[in-house]
């Protein structure tokens, strides 16, 4: 049952491997189908060492059961489907505890845009979203943590393929995209300038980037009249 899409999440979730933005068994990444019923999502700690992409989980996006499967799916997944249910827009989802993106959620600092680098892939700061509360904890925390993130983008008013990531104070960075690669694609991304970030602000507290740099940057990649790459 939807094999691409398993290779898909499985071939993504390696991929944060081979970036360095996890270890062990953190991290997972997931991946829905073209008819938004089902997700495909890693399965909970299973080493990508061990692991194959007949293991990747599919998961009902209306139930959050298990309809294909032998291992119990990433324990993060009830936070994926409360962004897919908000979001119809967004097809994969990544998450990571990737040192510098880590540091700014610990800190609960939104990821600032301070240069080109950031502008070419987030259309302005990256948000860091609330805690959660005691009750939200002790409750249902990863169906509460989608909750809280949703809740972010709508509050700002993000579209959120533009800003395609977010942090939640105390927890971690999660990304997002039109596939599953593009998710983990803007996963490390954020942890990149997340460490530009923090070094520049490190030098210069006061750091900022003008709003019109923001959109030549942004626009040349992504706007109705983008010119970076080569035309399709």
């Amino acid at each position: 049952m939807l094999d691409s899409l398993k290779k898909a999440v499985f071939d993504a979730n390696i991929e944060l491997v081979r970036r360095g933005v996890v270890i062990y068994t953190w991290g997972n990444v997931s991946g829905i189908d073209e008819s938004r019923e089902n997700i495909v999502i890693k399965p909970s700690g299973v080493s990508y060492d061990d692991m194959k992409w007949e293991d990747m989980v599919v998961v009902s996006l209306s139930t959050g059961q298990v309809v294909d499967g032998l291992l119990n799916p990433s324990s993060d997944t009830p936070t994926h489907l409360e962004i897919y249910r908000a979001f119809p827009e967004i097809k994969g989802i990544a998450h990571t505890h990737s040192i510098n993106a880590v540091s700014f959620a610990q800190a609960g600092m939104d990821i600032k845009a301070l240069g080109t680098t950031h502008a070419d892939y987030f259309y302005g700061d990256i948000p860091c979203a609330r805690a959660l509360t005691e009750e939200e904890v002790n409750g249902e925390y990863e169906v509460s943590t989608g909750k809280v993130i949703v809740e972010e983008i709508q509050k700002r008013g993000y579209e959120p393929l533009s800003i395609p990531g977010i942090l939640v104070k105390n927890h971690g960075p999660f990304s997002w995209g039109d596939s599953p690669a593009s998710a983990v694609f803007n996963g490390v991304v954020m942890e990149v300038v997340a460490e530009m970030a923090q070094k520049t602000l490190a030098l210069n507290s006061g750091a900022n980037l003008d709003k019109y740099v923001l959109d030549k940057h942004y626009n040349r990649k992504h706007g109705k009249n983008a010119y970076y790459g080569q035309k399709k």
